[in-house]
């Protein structure tokens, strides 16, 4: 199905800025040289330019790429910006993210590890 991002398995974001004049090609390219990640598995790659109101979405469905653009008219992304870092957000991040709060909730409650318990 053309653009269902929930066949991804991973969510991975590009923290810094990202040219975004780069369309598919190039993007895939980033994702194999610059993270060490395979476009072409089961996960969604995000990235964002330095306004931070415009994101792209890499998504590889098995038969070709989905390259999915969202402009934002008011407002900007809370984008993490330590160069050089790929980072794996969860579903809930990301649905932070698009709604413009940060990935990291400093009360958001975090699930808790089967070891965690004494």
């Amino acid at each position: 199905m053309l653009g269902d991002i929930t066949i991804a398995q991973e969510i991975y974001i590009a923290c810094g800025y990202t040219d975004m004049r780069k369309s598919i090609d190039g993007l895939a390219a980033l994702v194999q040289e610059s993270m060490g990640l395979n476009p072409f598995g089961p996960a969604l790659y995000l990235f964002c330019g330095k306004r931070r109101d415009r994101i792209k979405a890499l998504l590889w469905e098995g038969d070709g790429f989905v390259l999915l653009y969202k402009r934002l008219e008011n407002g900007n992304y809370k984008w993490p910006r330590t160069k050089n870092e790929v980072r794996t957000l969860s579903w809930k991040e990301f649905r932070w993210l698009l709604e413009g709060l940060s990935v990291d909730q400093p009360r958001a409650i975090k699930p808790v590890e089967p070891g965690d318990f004494c």
